[in-house]
Formats: structure tokens, sequence, C-alpha cells
């Protein structure tokens, strides 16, 4: 009689070490191209970190400053370059301040609580 063929490995059987859940190697994750209106709906935030093509830089600034404008949310912001060789993108950092005029400086903002009055948690203009 001829030997037994050998059996591949059954497909309902994971490979040892391997979850039968495990995404392919393979597969390729695409980035979400930057969205300018994503930033401005971000606007209000203690803090922010986006990476901002070249192009739309001007248009990110402008908007953080318009937004500023308004003296309710101040930030404190840095733009470098990317993580990359060639500067198509730069690192926008906002972190939100308010005026301290213990230190006649702007310090990092500090959350005192949540109010619906417009004056914040203590409802009194101070």
């Amino acid at each position: 009689m001829p030997p037994a063929p050998a059996r591949a490995p059954s497909d309902a059987a994971p490979a040892a070490g391997r979850s039968p859940a495990a995404p392919p190697v393979n597969l390729i994750t695409l980035e979400s191209p930057f969205d300018i209106d994503e930033l401005s709906r971000m606007l209000g935030e203690t803090t922010i970190r986006i990476e901002v093509p070249r192009e739309e830089l001007g248009e990110a600034l402008r908007r953080v400053a318009e937004f500023m404008g308004f003296g309710i949310y101040v930030y404190r912001f840095e733009v470098r370059p990317a993580a990359e060789e060639v500067l198509k993108r730069f690192v926008l950092e906002l972190q939100r301040v308010d005026y301290s005029g213990e230190k006649a400086d702007w310090a990092p903002f500090e959350e005192k609580g949540r109010s619906e009055s417009p004056f914040g948690p203590s409802g009194g203009r101070r």
C-alpha cells in the first residue's frame, strides 16, 4: 500500500501562538486626510496636538487666532516640523492658558469645575 498523503493543517485550528481573530499582516492602514474644519471643531479643548500639512498651516494658525479673538479661550502654541526629512507636515500643539494676576503672565489653564453659568462655577463675576 502507498503511504497516506500528508494532511495540510486545518483552517479551523489556529497556528500555535496566533489567535484566530488576528488581522492579516499585509494590511495597509490609510491615514485620513487633514481636515481644517476638524481642527476648528477641536478648538475649546484644553490641549490639542495635530499634524498639519504645510499648505494648510497658515489657515490653521489664522483659525486659532480668530478663535482666540473672542477672549474666552486663549492658547499658547508651538509649531515645529513633523518627524520626517522633508518639510511637508508640521506639528501644531496648543495648550489653553489663563492670565494669572499673581504671576503677571499666562499660566496653564486649570479646570475649576463646570457650570451652566456664563460666569463660571462660582456663578458671579470676579
